[in-house]
Order: C-alpha cells, then sequence, then structure tokens
C-alpha cells in the first residue's frame, strides 16, 4: 500500500499492528511513504520541504493526534517546550485566569511550545515556584504575575538567565521584558468622570499595597484630584483582595458614617459588586447619592448595575501580549525591546 493509499480522503488507514500505540515519527512516515528525517522537517516547516508534503503530514499527524516526546526533544534540544505561567490562586486573580491562558494560548497555537499552569497561593513563598521551575529545568520560560517593585523573583530568574515576563512592572533598575496595564491613567480617568457628573469627594477602594500597579493607581488617582480640586475620602483599611463580605461591610459602614463620599472608584470587577451590595444595604443609590467609577474584564457590570461607569482591562489581549514577548526573550531579542504598556483610553459618556 503506498502512502497516498493509506490516507485517503482526509482518513488515516492505520494498520492493525499500530493500534492503541502511541503515535511517532515512525508512525507518520509509514502512512505517509516518507523518511522520518522527511516528516520530522515537515513538521518543523523547513524551507526545503514543498508545501504540499508538508500538508500531508500535518494532516496524518492531526488525525493520529501525535504530539512530540517531550522527553526525547529535551535530550535532543536541551529545550522542553514549556512556558510556565506562575499564577496566584485567590480569589479576584482567578478571575482573570481564563481569559489570560486563553490569549497566551492564541499565541502559542502553531508553535511547539505549550503552556503549565504553577499556581501558588498569595500568602505561601512566591519564591517556591520559581526555585523549583529553575531547579528543576521544567520549563523554557516564565510568566509571571502580581509583580512588586522589588520583586525577588525577577532578580531571581535574571540571575539564573532564564527567560522570563512580567505581568506589570518593578523599580528595580533591572531591565526585563514586561507588559502591564496604564493603571495610572485609568485612575485618573476615572476621576475625570465622576467629576463630571458633579461628585467631590472621592474614594477609592485600591489594589493591595505590595504589588506595583497599586503605586501606579494611586499616583493617577490624587493627580486627578490634585488637577480638578478635589477631596480625597479615606478609605485604606482594605483593599480590593479582602473578602468579598469584608469589602461589602467596609463600604456599608463608609457609606452610613458622616464622611462618606459621593463617588467611588473600585480597580477590580468583583470589589465594584461587594462595594454596590454595602451602598444598597446602606439605604444608599448609586446614581443619586454617589457615582461609581471601576475597572472589570468582564464586561457585566452595566448589567448588573448600569449607573457604573465600567473601564475594561482586556486579560486575552495582555495574555497574547505576555506570550509574544516571552517567545522572542526565548529566540534571544533585548529584552530592552519587549517591554509594553496597553494605553488604552475610554470613549467619552454620551
Amino acid at each position: 500500500m503506498s502512502g497516498s493509499d493509506r490516507v485517503s480522503a482526509g482518513k488515516v488507514h492505520t494498520p492493525q499492528m499500530l493500534d492503541g500505540e502511541r503515535p511517532t515519527l515512525k508512525t507518520i512516515a509509514y502512512l505517509t511513504g516518507l523518511g522520518v528525517t522527511t516528516v520530522s522537517r515537515a513538521l518543523k516547516d523547513a524551507p526545503d520541504i514543498g508545501a504540499e508534503t508538508k500538508e500531508r503530514v500535518r494532516l496524518v499527524a492531526r488525525q493520529l493526534g501525535y504530539q512530540p516526546n517531550r522527553a526525547g526533544v529535551r535530550l535532543r534540544t536541551g529545550k522542553t517546550n514549556v512556558i510556565a505561567l506562575v499564577l496566584g490562586m485567590d480569589a479576584e486573580i482567578m478571575s482573570m485566569t481564563g481569559r489570560m491562558v486563553y490569549g497566551i494560548s492564541q499565541v502559542l497555537t502553531g508553535t511547539p511550545y505549550h503552556l503549565v499552569l504553577t499556581p501558588h497561593i498569595n500568602s505561601s513563598d512566591p519564591m517556591v515556584p520559581v526555585r523549583y521551575i529553575a531547579d528543576t529545568g521544567s520549563a523554557d520560560g516564565v510568566i509571571l504575575s502580581r509583580t512588586e517593585p522589588d520583586d525577588a523573583r525577577v532578580r531571581f530568574l535574571t540571575e539564573r538567565n532564564i527567560p522570563f515576563v512580567t505581568h506589570g512592572r518593578t523599580a528595580m533598575g533591572v531591565i526585563h521584558p514586561y507588559h502591564d496595564f496604564d493603571n495610572e491613567a485609568f485612575a485618573y480617568k476615572a476621576v475625570e468622570r465622576l467629576a463630571a457628573r458633579g461628585r467631590r469627594r472621592i474614594a477609592i477602594m485600591r489594589p493591595p499595597t505590595q504589588l506595583t500597579y497599586s503605586g501606579h493607581t494611586m499616583n493617577g488617582f490624587r493627580n486627578g484630584l490634585r488637577d480638578l480640586g478635589l477631596e480625597e475620602v479615606p478609605f485604606d483599611w482594605i483593599d480590593i483582595e479582602s473578602p468579598a463580605a469584608v469589602q461589602k461591610d467596609a463600604v456599608e459602614t463608609l457609606m452610613r458614617g458622616p464622611d462618606a463620599p459621593d463617588g467611588l472608584i473600585c480597580c477590580s470587577g468583583s470589589s465594584a459588586i461587594a462595594a454596590a451590595a454595602g451602598i444598597a444595604f446602606s439605604g444608599k443609590t448609586i446614581g443619586r447619592d454617589i457615582d461609581m467609577a471601576a475597572k472589570e474584564s468582564a464586561g457585566v457590570l452595566p448589567w448588573f448595575q448600569p449607573q457604573i461607569i465600567a473601564m475594561n482591562e482586556d486579560f486575552t489581549s495582555a495574555g497574547r501580549e505576555l506570550a509574544r514577548a516571552l517567545l522572542a526573550r526565548i529566540g534571544g531579542t533585548d529584552p530592552a525591546a519587549l517591554q509594553s504598556i496597553d494605553m488604552s483610553t475610554w470613549a467619552d459618556e454620551a
């Protein structure tokens, strides 16, 4: 039986002797009538292999569910073809995980790389997962979340010469790849939008203070207050990673007190929902007694409460940018050329 006979009408005709076995390059070679070396080079998109041959090899590989043997790849090349996403597992972080993973996966599709999630609890030592990756050589590159101004993980991976990219910036003088969202612009614009609704006394439910983007957010918030002549209402005893019930109760207490704000900024969608509940429990109404501006990633806040000024942070796009930067860094691109900030702006209200 010729190779063309073994593959017909888009179907693979596998001999009984191969049934149940893990497909290999030899399996594909047998079914296509090609040599193992030709099959291997076709799957690697070698320029000296014709387009028709590549398509035939890929068709058979897809039909068989062929995957390269990672152990064999590592022995031959010293690479794992694995990208590790080190991700906190607290509730607020989990709300954006799916979108970021989807964006990363979009970029990795068609490459030899596979994404592996490396979770850790935010209250535990953040160095544990990166030390494990470094000590075991279990990934060719690392994506870090929850970046801090002086981040020990960044220093460690730089010293070990392990390619990585961070979701967020540092302030430690180490040049490294990153993708970030312009949280300073978000907070400034949120103040502007609340001021446009006549609000003068603004509070903010901020990110955790140890994370870099918290500082960026507060800079934008306070610059906006200063430029527009508005007043800050202190609200610094909780943050957006406090338990939802704690956030709700804190906002209720704030709104019942003598120093209640008439504007509130929330730095996540879940904190906005908790805050809206607290406002309702206090007997106040959004759009009458207070207005709220919030950053979210799901696009559902206006369904829940149309009066909320919702601004979007696109985690799918962030995932794509992080994956592109890391692949480029693995390929040897200078880290200074792999730094980007999402400068999205928001249209003025109608």
